[in-house]
């Protein structure tokens, strides 16, 4: 099965403006507690949003585009995963703070 990733930034080219801003949006930090519980990834439909597909696929492409997870595809699947090792590298503790907030 091949694997096509999507684009997305190399790990020095993540700014943490730009992490902020995909991460101040509820349905996001819903997405990224799901992918926080499945280092292996989740295809992205498996995520359960309160959102339509299209919208869907908008908040992963924001979180994508800066930095926060990694996506490719496998057949017609697009399987999401975070970014924890790039992230947890540039801005230590900010994932963890993240995901520990009281919501």
């Amino acid at each position: 099965m091949s694997r096509k990733a999507l684009p997305q930034p190399a790990r020095d080219e993540i700014r943490v403006e730009a992490v902020l801003q995909a991460l101040g949006e509820p349905v996001r930090l819903q997405i990224i507690r799901a992918l926080a519980d499945a280092p292996e990834g989740i295809a992205c439909g498996e995520i359960e949003l309160p959102v339509t597909a299209s919208t869907r696929a908008h908040h992963l492409r924001i979180l994508r585009e800066a930095g926060v997870l990694t996506t490719h595809t496998e057949g017609t699947r697009r399987i999401s995963s975070l970014r924890r090792e790039d992230l947890d590298t540039l801005y230590p503790g900010l994932l963890t703070g993240i995901l520990t907030a009281r919501r």
